[in-house]
C-alpha cells in the first residue's frame, strides 16, 4: 500500500525497495525518516510524513503499531522487513536519470533512491533469453532533455513539454543497476510508447511488454482525464486486433496503480508490513479470456509477475518477494477471502486456454 512509486516497484520486483549504501552514506538522512504517529490524540496528521522506514526495528516510529496489528490477524503474516534496511514508503525518484546518469543531488537529500541491486523481472527474463521491454510515454524526449542539460545546452522546447509528462518512478527498471545502469541493457529494454506502437505494426514486439502512458493520458486526475487513458487503451487494442496472428497469442492486462482515495468496502488482505491497497480495476483482453465474467480470486500487482513466471517457467524473483505466495483457496461462502492467507493469484483463472475457435468466434460476434 502506497503511492505510485511503491506500486510500480512491486509490479517489477514483487518487493519493496530499500536504501542501499551509497557514496559512503549508509542510511537516508534523518529528516527523511517517516514518523506516522499522530500529532495528537485528536489529529490524524503524521508527525513526519516522510519517505523511509526501518520497519524491522520495532522501536522506530510507527512500526510497533503495525506489527501489533499484523499479530491480531488470524494468519499472522510476517512483516517481511530485513534488518538494517530502510524501505521506501512514499513517491521517490529513481537513482538514475532517463539517460542513465546517476541523480546524485536527489539521492544525497534522501529524495532519490540510490541505485539498487534488487532483482527485477527484467533480470529473470534476460537469464532465460525471453525478449521484453518497458515502454514509457515521453521517454525519448526525457532522454534528450537529460542529455542536453548534461551538456549544459538548452533543451528543445517541445522536448521539455513532452518530457515533463514522462514519469520516471512509473519505470521500475529506473531503480535497477542491472538495467538502467547498463548502457546496453538500457538501450535494449527501455523505450518510448511510440516504439511500442511501431513494433506492434511491424510485428516485432518482444514476448513481454510493459506499456506506461505519460501523465497527460494516464487518467490521473492531477494531470489527465480518464477518457484520455481509455482512448490510448482503445488505440492499442484496436491496432492489436487488426493483426489477428499476433492477437491470438497475446494477453493485454489493464491495471491501475492505486485506488485514487476512493472508499472500498471489499475485503483487504494485508500481506506483510507494507499491507495491500484497496481494490483497483483490472481487465484482461485476450481471445482466451473468460469474457463477460468477474473473477473473484484475490489478486495483487505482483500477480502479473506470477503470471509471467508461470507462463514461461520462471522461478520467483527472490526468496522474499511476493511472487512466492501461493494461489488463493477461497473460503466457503466468500470467494474473495483466501483460507490460506497470505495468498495472491497468478491470473490463470481469468483464462480458458482449452477453448476452441468456435467459442472465440461466438465471443467476437
Amino acid at each position: 500500500m502506497g503511492g505510485t512509486a511503491a506500486n510500480h516497484v512491486a509490479l517489477g520486483t514483487g518487493d519493496a525497495i530499500f536504501w542501499t549504501a551509497f557514496n559512503g552514506i549508509a542510511t537516508p538522512p534523518a529528516n527523511r525518516i517517516a514518523n506516522p504517529d499522530p500529532q495528537s490524540s485528536t489529529s490524524d496528521k503524521y508527525k513526519a510524513d516522510r519517505e523511509w522506514s526501518n520497519c524491522a526495528d520495532s522501536s522506530q516510529p510507527g512500526v510497533s503499531a503495525i506489527v501489533r496489528y499484523l499479530s491480531t490477524l488470524p494468519y499472522h503474516p510476517d512483516r517481511n522487513c530485513e534488518v538494517g534496511h530502510f524501505y521506501m514508503l512514499n513517491n521517490l525518484r529513481p537513482g538514475f536519470l532517463p539517460n542513465g546518469v546517476i541523480d546524485l543531488p536527489d539521492i544525497l537529500q534522501g529524495l532519490g533512491v540510490p541505485p539498487s541491486a534488487l532483482r527485477t523481472i527484467g533480470d529473470a527474463l534476460n537469464e532465460e533469453s525471453i525478449s521484453w521491454a518497458y515502454y514509457g510515454g515521453g521517454y525519448n524526449a526525457a532522454v534528450r532533455v537529460a542529455n542536453a542539460l548534461l551538456a549544459k545546452q538548452s533543451p528543445d522546447p517541445l522536448d521539455l513539454l513532452v518530457a515533463f509528462h514522462y514519469c520516471d518512478f512509473y519505470n521500475f527498471e529506473s531503480y535497477a543497476v542491472s538495467i538502467m545502469g547498463d548502457p546496453v541493457q538500457r538501450a535494449s529494454h527501455i523505450k518510448d510508447v511510440m516504439d511500442f506502437l511501431a513494433g506492434l505494426e511491424s510485428g516485432t514486439l518482444p514476448a513481454v511488454s510493459f506499456v506506461k502512458p505519460d501523465a497527460f493520458v494516464d487518467g490521473n486526475p492531477a494531470t489527465s482525464k480518464l477518457d484520455l487513458f481509455e482512448a490510448m487503451l482503445e488505440n492499442i487494442v484496436d491496432r492489436l486486433a487488426s493483426h489477428p496472428a499476433l492477437f491470438k497469442n497475446t494477453a493485454v492486462f489493464v491495471a491501475f496503480d492505486e485506488a485514487g482515495g476512493y472508499w472500498d468496502s471489499g475485503y483487504i488482505q494485508p500481506l506483510d508490513f507494507f499491507g495491500v491497497g484497496p481494490r483497483v480495476p483490472f481487465v484482461v483482453v485476450s481471445p482466451y479470456s473468460r469474457s463477460g465474467r468477474v473473477v473473484h480470486t484475490y489478486y495483487d500487482h505482483v500477480s502479473i509477475l506470477k503470471f509471467i513466471e508461470r507462463n514461461w517457467g520462471l522461478s520467483p524473483l527472490t526468496g522474499r518477494s511476493r511472487d512466492n505466495l501461493p494461489n488463493p483457496i477461497s473460503a466457503p461462502g466468500n470467494r474473495y477471502v483466501p483460507v490460506n492467507s497470505p495468498a495472491i493469484g497468478d491470473l490463470f483463472d481469468m483464462f480458458d486456454f482449452g477453448r476452441g475457435r468456435d467459442d472465440q468466434q461466438k465471443d467476437d460476434d
